[in-house]
């Protein structure tokens, strides 16, 4: 599993989201016109991905793309 393959993926996930400019020190929120509807897509894409679930929890806990990473590494 690697942060950028994972950033790829959300890259793909977004068609507003502009290949390229998402880093692993990223806000989320920022990049992502955070929504409940974006979090529910994350949610199904490291699901689907990695058989992890994330909680609006470990959204709360978090800032950055590497922060939301280092969750997923940690549960699976």
């Amino acid at each position: 599993m690697d942060i950028h393959d994972f950033i790829k993926k959300i890259e793909g996930e977004f068609e507003e989201i502009t290949p390229g400019i998402i880093t692993p020190k990223s806000k989320f929120r920022d990049v992502l016109d955070w929504s409940s509807v974006n979090a529910l897509t994350v949610i199904a894409l490291v699901d689907c991905e990695y058989d992890v679930i994330l909680t609006a929890d470990d959204f709360l806990k978090s800032e950055t793309i590497e922060d939301i990473f280092s969750i997923i590494q940690s549960k699976s």
